[in-house]
């Protein structure tokens, strides 16, 4: 991999702000080159440009971002396995974070853990920017006397997380690219170019065949139709996700026909396998009990399936079995996945197993994206090429019948 020059911001000992720059493979390397260097990375930037910047719909984002979570989890662990208290932590965090509402909400954790609340139920105050995972974790931290080592872990679990869901996007970028491409240019078709065509249809005379008159007709309400089609589809994009997050069963329903999709439901089944594993790996290993674990796992997998699983696998746990026996029962989990916990259960390391799920479906995920995209690049330019040629062929039609009309005459 080519190394990068990544300019940084970071506290060495003293606490003093220092920047600089530094090569290295990749953002993540360049934090973990800084830490070895006594110092604790606030900021590292130089990646992320480009097509591979990620694209922010405003509207479209009420709470704390993924990757601001794994931002804000790296920086919190660097400083506290450095030494510095927890609220000189907090404070640094406070004045470095440039979101907002995020800032808002540290300077609010910090008041709280001021006046002798603990970390985890200050931010569990506030579920819009730290999630039940996050706090479970820091929880079981604090009781265990291991803070440092649940905040680390919680970096890089929404550090890979992260990564690969920038993968995701990176990966789709050109095909939709290409899909608004095609759609800006069919639209700008029907409004500029038809109207002129229409109006040497009219002084040659003629009557129009009904594809060409259906086009006329789309060129001549465009105006209002274009406006409708965006607010109706704005509109029933917000119906759908309220009805998504408010209805249960609903929900559930619309999980189980994305896991069941011809060509996307096998990526969809691998993320979720893959998000599963991770974050139960990372629950078990900072010593969430295991029944709680299953219920934060559930609620934050982000499938109703998983969750609808994992109720499964918590009453068996409860009444003294193993995970392994209903998750065989589920379709969703493969029997390698099963056999893996299976071992893992029987041996006692059941998080090197889950782990080791989560990199192999991350890989997956990563290999199914980059086909997926080479089988829709060509696909994508073909429709953009079948829509220009009908658009040609409407409006060249007539020429036959004009032709016709002419010589008749």
């Amino acid at each position: 991999m080519a190394t990068k020059t990544f300019s940084y911001e970071a506290l060495d000992a003293s606490g003093a702000l220092v920047k600089g720059k530094i090569d290295s493979e990749s953002s993540d390397a360049a934090a973990t080159a800084l830490a070895n260097q006594r110092l604790v990375p606030m900021s590292i930037a130089g990646a992320g440009t480009g097509l591979q910047k990620e694209i922010k719909l405003p509207g479209f984002r009420g709470g704390t971002s993924l990757k601001d979570l794994a931002i804000f989890a790296r920086q919190f662990a660097s400083m506290t396995s450095s030494g510095l208290t927890l609220l000189r932590s907090l404070a640094i965090l406070e004045e470095q974070t440039s979101k907002p509402k995020l800032r808002e909400a540290i300077t609010q954790v910090k008041l709280e853990v001021q006046g002798g609340a603990t970390l985890s139920s200050s931010m569990a105050q506030h579920p819009d920017h730290f999630p039940p995972l996050m706090v479970n974790m820091i929880k079981a931290g604090e009781t265990g006397g291991f803070l440092d080592d649940a905040l680390a872990r919680i970096a890089r679990m929404y550090e890979a997380d992260a990564n690969l869901r920038q993968k995701i996007k990176s990966a789709m970028t050109y095909p939709v690219i290409v899909l608004i491409f095609s759609l800006l240019m069919g639209t700008g078709v029907i409004l500029f170019i038809v109207p002129i065509f229409e109006k040497m249809f009219k002084n040659l005379g003629g009557k129009l065949p009904l594809p060409t008159q259906i086009l006329v007709t789309l060129s001549h309400n465009m105006l209002w139709i274009l406006p409708v089609v965006l607010i109706g589809t704005f509109a029933g994009f917000r119906a759908f996700r309220k009805a998504v997050q408010t209805n249960a069963s609903f929900r559930l329903k619309v999980d189980r026909f994305k896991l069941r999709l011809p060509v996307f439901g096998a990526l969809f089944t691998k993320l979720a396998i893959s998000r599963w594993a991770r974050n139960l790996g990372t629950l078990l290993a900072v010593g969430v009990p295991i029944i709680q674990a299953l219920d934060v796992v559930g609620g934050t997998s982000g499938s109703a399936v998983i969750n609808e699983a994992m109720i499964e696998v918590r009453d068996s746990v409860r009444l003294g079995g193993q995970m392994s026996a209903p998750l065989a029962k589920h379709p969703l989990f493969p029997s390698m996945v099963v056999q893996m916990i299976e071992v893992g259960e029987e041996t006692g390391q059941i998080t090197d197993m889950l782990d080791k799920v989560a990199d192999y479906y991350d890989r997956e995920v990563e290999t199914a994206t980059e086909a997926l995209t080479s089988a829709l690049e060509p696909l994508l330019v073909v429709l953009l090429g079948a829509v220009i040629g009908v658009m040609v062929i409407c409006l060249y039609m007539p020429m036959f019948s004009i032709y016709q009309h002419i010589q008749s005459n």
